[in-house]
Formats: C-alpha cells, sequence, structure tokens
C-alpha cells in the first residue's frame, strides 16, 4: 500500500510524498495537525483583534508547511516518542513566516499564499513588525524546548537576518555574483530547511552523526528548493506558485537564471542582457513576458535547473547516510518533488 502525506492546504497544489508505510502517513499527518494548532493558539496570544489578525495573516491560507512535516520526519530517526517534535514544528514555522513578512517588504510584494501580502494591506512598517513579533515569540518557544533548541534557533536567526541583509546590499563591485547568490540563499533558505530537520531530530534524542547528516540534507535540499522558486518565477502562473509571476524580473532580483543570462557571452544573449539591466534599472512590466521567454530561450533555466539537480544529488548522498526506513524515504521523496516542482 502506498500512502501519502499531503503538505499543502485542501484547495490548493496538493504536495504529496509517497512511501509505504501508512503509520508513518498517518504519525505526520497528526503532528502537522497538532503543529497547526500551536500556530493558531500563537496567534491569539496577541489581546488586541488587529494584531492577531495581522500576525495570523499567513497562517490562514495555510501554507506547504514543509518545514513542519521536515520537523517531524527528523524526529523520527530518535529515540524518543516523536510527537514530542510538535513544538519544534510549530517553532520551524514561526521562523519561517516571519522571514515571509520580511521578505514581501523587501520584494515589494502583492501576494503571497494566494491572498494580499501584510505589507500590501497594512504597509511596510506594520509588516515588520509583525515579523518581529513572530521571531520573538519563536525564541520564547525556543527558551520552553531548551539550551540546544534555543542555540539552533537563535543560530539560524542570526544567519537568516545576515542573508536578508546580504540580499539587500548585493555583492561588491569585484564580488562573486553566483558566490553572492549561494550566501544569500544559505542564509534565507537552506538554513531554515536545515533546522526544522536538527529541531526534530534533537527533541527526539538522535544521535549527533544523525543529527549533521539531516542538516547537510537540509542545507542541500533548500538551495534546490530556492534554485526551484527562481525557476517557477520566470515558468509558473501565480495561480500555481502562490506569488506573482516575474516579480523577482520586476523588481530586478538577482535570480540563479537572470545570473546566468547576464553572464552568457553569446550573441542571442545580447537582448535580454539588455532587457534585465534595463529592468535592473528601472522596472517595466510590460517587457515581462518578453524577458522571460528569452530566459527560457538562451538555456538559462536549463543551466539553473541542471545546478538545482546537481544539488538534490548530494542531499541524496547526506540522506542515504542516515538509517534505511520510512522516515528516509521520506527524505527521498521530498527530492523527487523539488526536482519535479519547477514544472
Amino acid at each position: 500500500m502506498v500512502a501519502s502525506v499531503r503538505t499543502e492546504p485542501r484547495g490548493s497544489m496538493a504536495m504529496e510524498l509517497t512511501f509505504g508505510d501508512p503509520a508513518l502517513t498517518a504519525r505526520l499527518e497528526r503532528g502537522v495537525d497538532a503543529a497547526e494548532e500551536r500556530l493558531r493558539a500563537v496567534a491569539a496570544e496577541a489581546r488586541d483583534p488587529r494584531v492577531a489578525e495581522i500576525v495570523g495573516h499567513l497562517f490562514a491560507p495555510g501554507g506547504k508547511r514543509l518545514r513542519p512535516l521536515l520537523a517531524l520526519v527528523g524526529a523520527e530517526f530518535g529515540e524518543r516518542d516523536p510527537s514530542a517534535a510538535v513544538p519544534a514544528a510549530a517553532l520551524a514555522e514561526l521562523v519561517h513566516v516571519a522571514s515571509l513578512y520580511h521578505d514581501d517588504v523587501m520584494d515589494q510584494a502583492r501576494t503571497r499564499r494566494g491572498v494580499a501580502s501584510a505589507n500590501a494591506r497594512w504597509g511596510n512598517a506594520t509588516a515588520v513588525f509583525a515579523g518581529n513579533w513572530l521571531l520573538s515569540k519563536a525564541a520564547r518557544l525556543a527558551a520552553e524546548l531548551g539550551p540546544e533548541t534555543i542555540r539552533l534557533q537563535s543560530s539560524v536567526t542570526n544567519r537568516l537576518v545576515m542573508g536578508q541583509i546580504r540580499e539587500l546590499a548585493g555583492p561588491s563591485d569585484d564580488g562573486d555574483a553566483l558566490a553572492h547568490y549561494f550566501a544569500v540563499v544559505a542564509g534565507k533558505t537552506a538554513a531554515l530547511i536545515a533546522m526544522a530537520l536538527q529541531l526534530g531530530a534533537v527533541r527526539t534524542d538522535a544521535p549527533e552523526h544523525v543529527v549533521q547528516a539531516l542538516a547537510e540534507y537540509g542545507e542541500h535540499l533548500g538551495v534546490a528548493f530556492q534554485i526551484a522558486d527562481d525557476i517557477l518565477d520566470i515558468t509558473s502562473t501565480s495561480e500555481v506558485s502562490g506569488k506573482e509571476q516575474g516579480k523577482d524580473l520586476a523588481i530586478g532580483v538577482a535570480s540563479l537564471p537572470v545570473l546566468l543570462a547576464l553572464a552568457d557571452e553569446r550573441p542571442e544573449a545580447e537582448e535580454l542582457r539588455a532587457l534585465l539591466t534595463a529592468a535592473t534599472a528601472a522596472p517595466d512590466d510590460s517587457e515581462l513576458p518578453r524577458a522571460a521567454a528569452l530566459l527560457r530561450r538562451c538555456g538559462a533555466t536549463a543551466q539553473a535547473r541542471a545546478i538545482m539537480q546537481a544539488r538534490l544529488v548530494r542531499a541524496r548522498s547526506a540522506a542515504n547516510g542516515l538509517p534505511d526506513g520510512p522516515a528516509a524515504r521520506v527524505l527521498h521523496a521530498l527530492c523527487d518533488f523539488v526536482a519535479h516542482r519547477d514544472r
């Protein structure tokens, strides 16, 4: 019998992981539901109903809940009852959602998860403070879970903030743009995914070598996940991605396909370079369809996809160092999902 885990809300594009263990499926589903309850309780802690509405805004439409799921999968490698990782699953999502509030301000996003972004609805300052409020709640929850959880949460929050600062600052004039891109992604995306796995494993007393293998897996999966996002910005509709199509192009974000295209010295890439350079200086939405089409034609998306696949190979290698079983198969299934997510 093949089981599945749904990690997006019903009614949206479902991400399903298939593997042959119904008991694990049921545990993960219960754990994700319990983490959802914990998140709703956190939002309700805001006494003012207006504050509760704002800080709970991105919880309402759901999301993939990938990070809570990963925390629960990481817990399967430990010695204790995996349900002990439910608070860790909620913590991972708190930090992630806080980062979304900040990212949407940085990106001037108008939508997120199919609804108006917090900054579009209430303004940038309110969105930033809502993200800060969620980070404060994550810190309090980490304190309740113990010193190792505090260490992980604080370390990842530092990496997250540094990634956001690096993204705002951009690469130095003589710096390597691709190296800068991967440094930003490591802080903003990969660190959060690795943290979720580690938090779950730590909560159930997994051996240190297992925690480190999960961290390595998460770092590589996180980079691949972000590259898939970059490709989706070019190839997918907003209904599928949950974000505005071409938003990265519109605001001049140096996504991986864009960086690869800018470095392409072939004559056929000249028009694309001109469009991308102009978009960075003065964004023009009317040029987005042409730029996206050229990105696909010049091979930048194919190059980005190849880099993504190489990262997934490294993630699988790390997963192969873990004890074999249903939980390890979930990690491989996640690699399969990311491999096809950019379509």
